[in-house]
C-alpha cells in the first residue's frame, strides 16, 4: 500500500499543462502559434526550395542554411502540431511512449542545430578571413563532414540522456508543468535523486552550448578584425550583414537555452522557463529563414527569380489553354 501511495502504477500517461491553460486567452495563443507553426514550415521550405534550385545559392553558406531549415522545421514539428490537436480535442495527456520519443528527438534536434551553428561561424570566418583558401577549406567534403559532425552529436545526446530521464520512477502527480516533454519538467516528476544526473546533464549543457558559442565567439573576434581593415566599404557592408544576420540568430536560440539548461533553477521559475522555451522552441524556428532571407541580396534575388519563373509558366499555360 506504501508504495502505491508513492508511486502512480496504474497509468503511464503523463498530462502537459500546456500553453493554453488560461481559458480567457487561449484562444488568441491557438492562433498565434498556429500562425507562427505554419509561417516557420512555409519560410523553411521556400529556403530549402530556393537553395536547391537556384544555382548562384549554390556555395557552402547555403548549403549549411539549408540544412538549418531542414532541423528547423522538424524541431518544431516535435512539438507544435501535438499541442494544436490537443487544443482542438479538448485533451492534455501524453503516453509514456509519446513522451519518450518527443524528449529524444527534441534532443537530437536541439543538440543538432546548437553543433551547426557555432560550425557555420567557422564557414563565415574561413570566408572572410581566408578567401583565397575558401573553396579548399570549405569544399564539398568539409560541408558533409559538418553536417555528418552536427546530426552525431545531436543523436550522441539525444541517446545518452533520454534513456536515463524516462526511467526514473515517477511520483503519484503525473503533470507537467509545460508544453512539452523537456527534461527540466519531467525530472520535477521524479520520485528519487537527481542531483548526479543534473549534473551530468548540467556538463553535456556545457559542452552542447559553452563550446559552440565559444567557437563563434572566437571566430567573430576574428572577423570583426578582418573586417576592420577592409579597404572595400562594399566589402564590409557584406560582410556585416551577413555575420549580424548569424549572430542574431545564435544569440536568439544560445541564449534562450542557456537560461534554461544553465542558470541555476532558484533562479528561474517554472512560468519563466516555458517563455523561453517558447522562445527557442516556437520562435526561432520562425525567425531564422526570416532573419536570413529578409537581411539577405541573394535569397530575395533567388526569391524573385522564383516568382518570375512561375509567373511565366502561368502564363505559357494560359496561353496553351
Amino acid at each position: 500500500m506504501g508504495s502505491m501511495e508513492v508511486y502512480n502504477t496504474s497509468s503511464t500517461d503523463f498530462t502537459l499543462m500546456g500553453l493554453f491553460n488560461k481559458k480567457d486567452i487561449s484562444g488568441l495563443l491557438f492562433a498565434i502559434v498556429s500562425i507562427i507553426f505554419f509561417t516557420a514550415l512555409m519560410a523553411n521550405g521556400i529556403m530549402i526550395f530556393l537553395i536547391h534550385t537556384d544555382s548562384r545559392l549554390h556555395t557552402p553558406m547555403y548549403f549549411l542554411l539549408s540544412h538549418l531549415s531542414f532541423i528547423d522545421m522538424m524541431y518544431i514539428s516535435t512539438i507544435v502540431p501535438k499541442m494544436l490537436v490537443d487544443y482542438l480535442l479538448g485533451q492534455r495527456t501524453i503516453s509514456f511512449m509519446g513522451c519518450t520519443a518527443q524528449h529524444f528527438l527534441y534532443l537530437t534536434l536541439v543538440g543538432a542545430e546548437f553543433f551547426l551553428l557555432g560550425l557555420m561561424a567557422y564557414d563565415r570566418y574561413v570566408a572572410i578571413c581566408n578567401p583565397l583558401r575558401y573553396p579548399v577549406l570549405m569544399s564539398r567534403q568539409v560541408c558533409w563532414m559538418i553536417i555528418a559532425g552536427s546530426w552525431f552529436g545531436g543523436f550522441l545526446d539525444g541517446f545518452l540522456l533520454t534513456p536515463i530521464t524516462m526511467t526514473f520512477p515517477f511520483c503519484n502527480s503525473r503533470e507537467i508543468n509545460h508544453f512539452f516533454c523537456e527534461a527540466p519538467a519531467v525530472l520535477s516528476l521524479a520520485c528519487a535523486d537527481t542531483a548526479l544526473y543534473e549534473t551530468v546533464m548540467y556538463v553535456c549543457c556545457v559542452l552542447m552550448l559553452l563550446i559552440p558559442f565559444s567557437v563563434v565567439i572566437a571566430s567573430y573576434a576574428q572577423i570583426l578584425t578582418t573586417v576592420h581593415h577592409m579597404s572595400s566599404v562594399e566589402g564590409r557592408k557584406k560582410a556585416f550583414a551577413t555575420c549580424s544576420s548569424h549572430m542574431t540568430v545564435v544569440t536568439l536560440f544560445y541564449g534562450a537555452a542557456m537560461y534554461t539548461y544553465m542558470l541555476p533553477h532558484s533562479y528561474h521559475s517554472p512560468a519563466q522557463d516555458t517563455v523561453f522555451s517558447v522562445f527557442y522552441t516556437i520562435l526561432t524556428p520562425m525567425l531564422n529563414p526570416l532573419i536570413y532571407s529578409l537581411r539577405n541580396k541573394d535569397v530575395t534575388g533567388a526569391l524573385k527569380r522564383a516568382m518570375g519563373r512561375f509567373k511565366c509558366t502561368q502564363k505559357v499555360s494560359g496561353d496553351v489553354f
